[in-house]
């Protein structure tokens, strides 16, 4: 492909994506959509004539249906090595060739400590009353000392253990293939996932979203929590059921819970968790920052030039 094409890059909430790359250096037309489509119907009408689409991570999705009714596609790339909500097999059906980006963790490592030092610390109460003229409003809690509890133990729970033990943390951590050996390995202890729920003083989700994962933290795990625990999550949503987490948070069963993902993004404005005073939340930015931010755009420049060089790079499969 060397003619122009028109290329739209998707979901760029905050618009920064054409600073963050070269789009001048392709034969394109670039469009920047920063609003979140309203369902498929508006995707597929405000995207149609396009050839190339940058999706954002998982936040517009591409089911066959999609797919089929944007006859001009015929390049998608998403930020990230993979995108749970794009059917690879029928774009590839379709003609459409998938690729992806570079990806690091240490974004959402980082996010994930911001959210427990805010949660234990009380932050929000305590920049809030700087902001109004105030002073001290709460007694935060301490970390060293405790119980930090990881629900999977993979690249990015084991490095939030790392730092853990850096605050003189005990770490402990259960997953549904997690040994023994493999925790010692990270200097965390496995327990099973009664031992998790009961014993930790904070324990931070980090599974992958799938069919084993999703509603794997229900009411009961909830209900086994110590009433001073904070629960944490910067991995997806649906790994937890939000109804009982509302409830839980509602009665105070827990002492907080610092949220970054949802069942539905972005989480509608009168969701009830905006008004639970223990619910510490952003808006799934674990993984929003500028470096990374880089290596997305950059690399789907990247991708976009390889293709129309009749060599397509980092293919999805």
């Amino acid at each position: 492909m060397t003619e122009r094409i028109k290329i739209a890059i998707l979901d760029d909430y905050q618009n920064v994506a054409t600073g963050l790359a070269d789009w001048g250096s392709l034969s394109a037309e670039v469009r920047v959509f920063t609003k979140p489509f309203a369902d498929a119907d508006d995707a597929v009408r405000s995207l149609a004539g396009f050839d190339v689409l940058v999706a954002m991570r998982e936040r517009t999705g591409f089911a066959a249906e999609v797919l089929e009714r944007l006859t001009d596609l015929r390049l998608l790339v998403s930020t990230g090595p993979a995108n749970s909500v794009i059917d690879v097999a029928a774009a590839r059906k379709l003609g459409i060739t998938v690729c992806g980006t570079g990806y690091e963790s240490h974004p959402t490592i980082e996010h994930t400590w911001a959210l427990i030092l805010a949660a234990a610390r009380n932050l929000s109460d305590e920049v809030e009353s700087m902001r109004k003229g105030g002073w001290q409003v709460s007694v935060g809690d301490g970390l060293f000392g405790k119980t930090l509890g990881i629900l999977g133990l993979g690249r990015v729970g084991s490095e939030v253990a790392r730092v853990g033990r850096a605050f003189g943390m005990n770490t402990i951590a259960w997953s549904q293939n997690l040994t023994a050996e493999t925790a010692a390995e990270h200097g965390v202890r496995a327990v099973t996932k009664e031992q998790l729920f009961t014993e930790s003083d904070v324990l931070s989700i980090h599974v992958v979203l799938s069919g084993r994962t999703r509603g794997l933290v229900t009411a009961a795990e909830l209900g086994a929590m110590k009433t001073s625990a904070i629960l944490v999550n910067t991995s997806r949503g649906p790994v937890v059921d939000e109804v009982a987490l509302v409830d839980t948070l509602l009665h105070g069963r827990i002492r907080a819970a610092a949220i970054d993902v949802f069942d539905t993004e972005p989480l509608p404005a009168d969701h009830q968790l905006r008004s639970l005073p223990n619910a510490l939340l952003t808006g799934h930015i674990g993984y929003v920052t500028r470096d990374l931010y880089k290596i997305f755009y950059q690399d789907a420049v990247e991708d976009i030039a390889a293709f129309q060089a009749g060599a397509p790079i980092r293919l999805i499969d």
